[in-house]
């Protein structure tokens, strides 16, 4: 099914009262409602609020399963990708040169030129990389992008399938009819129920419920859950973004954040619009959500304060994470005016 302006939306459930609040002056000055799901692998919600059978679109959050069908498919293999590059195709990186280095070398693997990327330039999101490409007068490019690593690894399984990579982004292309056949798989959908757009990068992006998405990252703490035609590739994909925490996003960011505090017991992935699932592996755990306003400044203090509620994150991890947990608000002048925290 593809999204489309005739599509029935339904209200965005997501609770009586707001899951995060941003201070000011001593007062609540806004606040972001979450709807969210735990699940353990066998399909059991711990803990909900919202709806959680209605569809969400994972956006990033879904790399890591794009990541295994690659895997899964023999490409990996076939082309000697290394454990870095597994990690930045299963993330959203920041553009830093290491990240650059790596979506290259992927490329040069496949034989394939960056100028086939099809995702759209945008500026580093790591600030000081930005500011060197503006310092040597030079433009952001396509492999700036943050999905350029899901882009050249989706152009290997193209590669590694004989078909032309050209046109990669459209639904229709063979890579995209797998990775989608393969993602409903993982996720233990039915593919005529996955909701398909077009995600900021260009790829298609499913929906499906919350429900399903957290059941399918609590699976990642065991990927024999998953079957024996992924449970390889799921085990190797997981295992390289837990290895290289720092491809998966970059300075400073959530994602490597959190799994480096959570030293193996976490893994996550976030997406645009509010979306986050993480994997609370020594649990055996899936925690999914969605802010509803989109505002992914909700996410990281609802996530480490739910994983620590969980017993996902000790008190150690979790002060690790403090900025993340509790962000200041912070004016023009850089004085702290308020903070961001979860209730």
């Amino acid at each position: 099914m593809h999204a489309s302006n005739e599509v029935n939306a339904t209200p965005f459930d997501a609770g009586s009262r707001p899951a995060v609040v941003v201070t000011r002056g001593g007062i609540v000055e806004s606040e972001h409602f979450v709807r969210f799901a735990v699940a353990t692998p066998d399909g059991t919600v711990q803990e909900s609020v919202g709806d959680i059978t209605g569809p969400a679109f994972l956006r990033s959050s879904a790399k890591p399963l794009i990541c295994a069908v690659v895997v899964q498919s023999g490409a990996a293999e076939r082309f000697g990708l290394s454990d870095e590059e597994l990690a930045v195709a299963a993330g959203s990186h920041s553009g830093e040169p290491y990240h650059i280095q790596a979506v290259r070398s992927i490329l040069r693997k496949i034989g394939v030129d960056e100028s086939a990327l099809e995702c759209g330039p945008h500026p580093p999101i790591h600030e000081p990389s930005a500011k060197a490409l503006v310092a040597e007068g030079l433009q952001p490019q396509r492999i700036h992008n943050n999905c350029s690593g899901k882009h050249a690894a989706i152009m290997a399984l193209a590669v590694h399938r004989g078909v032309d990579p050209a046109g990669y982004t459209n639904p229709e292309h063979a890579a995209q009819v797998e990775i989608l056949n393969g993602c409903a798989e993982l996720l233990g959908v039915e593919r005529a129920s996955l909701i398909i757009g077009t995600d900021g990068c260009g790829i298609p992006v499913i929906a499906v419920p919350l429900r399903a998405a957290a059941v399918c990252f609590a699976r990642f703490s065991d990927p024999n859950r998953f079957g024996s035609r992924w449970s390889a590739a799921v085990a190797r994909v997981r295992n390289a973004m837990l290895a290289h925490p720092q491809y998966v996003a970059g300075t400073g960011r959530f994602d490597t954040d959190l799994m480096k505090a959570a030293a193996g017991a976490v893994l996550c992935k976030g997406g645009a619009e509010g979306y986050h699932a993480s994997s609370a592996l020594e649990k055996g755990l899936g925690l999914c959500l969605k802010v509803a306003d989109g505002n992914y400044r909700a996410v990281s203090p609802f996530v480490v304060d739910k994983l620590t509620n969980i017993g996902a994150l000790d008190q150690r991890m979790a002060a690790a994470l403090r900025n993340h947990r509790r962000p200041k608000v912070k004016n023009y002048a850089g004085t702290v005016v308020g903070e961001i925290r979860a209730i």
